[in-house]
């Protein structure tokens, strides 16, 4: 897609759990501290589903934000998109749970798992969908319960992440509309360096005894961070050049939230100014792919992003993939 489309994004809706999980409440569980996982990550806390919450329930509540919100309907929807890589079940998929609570009838459903690139991923393939006549209203959730699967007592991973949801309705624009929202899009990945992030149904056995940590995730941070830092700045070029924009032309850069640190390095390659970088995780933490849609829904509370603002959605995380959208609000 290097042309602009005429699908436009007409919504936006969020949830987040109410319980917290502070840096100081970290500080009793595993060996660490308020500042180090400041200074390290820019997260001071982080929201966790209820024992008996899921995935389905956070979608469910940030549809529900995005229906109050603005007013509309979405029992006319013809496709639900979820993306997760902590659904409920294996199945049924988060999405038909989606669909038949709100009784949208006439509504496909998928469940999209490219971890936290999914929901740039997502809106890709509503845009696809309705740009080729296929649909013409297609609701994109992002929704992701990583405190399911996360080890609470691996202080390297279990301080990054909490647990969100966010929704975006995507619909065919009229006539007078102008060119709707999405500009181009890049998406790549190496499947090589898969292993560097995991989140297995399958356990090692050695000499007949299982070991490993079954559905628990695991992720080589030091790897990631120097991954990221090369590999994102020149896919964000690649994007940029598939709009026929520059920098320059951008007024929001939204990548994963993945942490603080890393985006400030991103900032500094692309020479972008940080204070025009729209972020979730100072309080809510690493959402994967909620937190793209989370962090846009913040700035929209506070009437941060203006119509006509062009804005970079980028996406990176397991797999390894890597990718996203130029859009225009």
């Amino acid at each position: 897609m290097n042309i602009n489309s005429r699908s436009k994004i007409t919504g936006v809706g969020a949830y987040v759990p109410q319980r917290k999980l502070t840096n100081h409440d970290l500080e009793s569980m595993v060996d660490t501290t308020d500042e180090w996982i400041t200074r390290r990550t820019g997260v001071k806390e982080r929201r966790l589903a209820g024992k008996e919450e899921f995935a389905s329930d956070l979608a469910i509540k940030a549809v529900e934000n995005l229906i109050a919100k603005y007013d509309i309907r979405v029992d006319d929807v013809d496709m639900v998109i979820v993306t997760t890589f902590t659904a409920d079940h294996l199945t049924p998929s988060v999405s038909a749970i989606v669909q038949g609570h709100f009784d949208m009838k006439q509504a496909g459903t998928m469940d999209l798992n490219a971890a936290c690139t999914g929901f740039v991923y997502g809106l890709c393939v509503a845009d696809s969908l309705i740009t080729a006549g296929h649909s013409n209203k297609v609701l994109v959730v992002a929704s992701e319960v990583l405190s399911k699967i996360v080890d609470y007592s691996d202080r390297n991973t279990c301080i990054l992440f909490g647990d969100a949801a966010a929704a975006m309705l995507l619909e065919r624009a009229g006539e007078t509309s102008g060119t709707g929202s999405f500009l181009a899009s890049y998406f790549t990945s190496d499947g090589t360096l898969a292993p560097n992030i995991t989140c297995s149904n399958l356990s090692e056995t050695v000499n007949g005894q299982e070991v490993g940590k079954t559905r628990l995730f695991q992720q080589e941070g030091k790897f990631l961070y120097e991954y990221v830092v090369k590999n994102i700045p020149e896919g964000v070029y690649n994007l940029l050049g598939r709009s026929n924009l520059t920098l320059g032309d951008i007024q929001w850069f939204v990548p994963h939230s993945a942490n603080l640190r890393m985006i400030k390095a991103l900032c500094e390659r692309l020479n972008f100014p940080l204070q025009s970088t729209l972020i979730s995780n100072e309080l809510y933490g690493n959402t994967s792919s909620a937190s793209i849609p989370l962090a846009i829904w913040l700035a929209l509370e506070e009437s941060s992003i203006k119509t006509g603002d062009k804005m970079i959605l980028y996406g990176f995380g397991a797999g390894l993939t890597h990718g996203g959208v130029v859009i225009e609000w």
